[in-house]
């Protein structure tokens, strides 16, 4: 799953630890989230993307069906 969040952090001109304490996260999981390294939990995404202005489906890119064999 991809993301949008860092593209949206930086428009808003929020650091990883402002968009952390807003959302009651660590900054560390803020970055892991931003590269991709983590997946949030439903609650935090809903957090992550009320501060941000958005919406989970806007705000998250689900790609799994991207690496599925093409022959499936």
């Amino acid at each position: 799953m991809h993301n949008k969040i860092k593209d949206l952090r930086k428009i808003q001109k929020l650091s990883q630890a402002q968009l952390a304490i807003l959302t009651g996260a660590t900054r560390q999981t803020i970055l892991a989230i931003e590269n991709n390294k983590y997946d949030p939990s439903l609650q935090l995404a809903f957090k992550i993307a009320h501060v941000l202005g958005t919406n989970v489906d806007d705000l998250f890119i689900y790609t799994e069906l991207e690496d599925l064999p093409h022959d499936f």
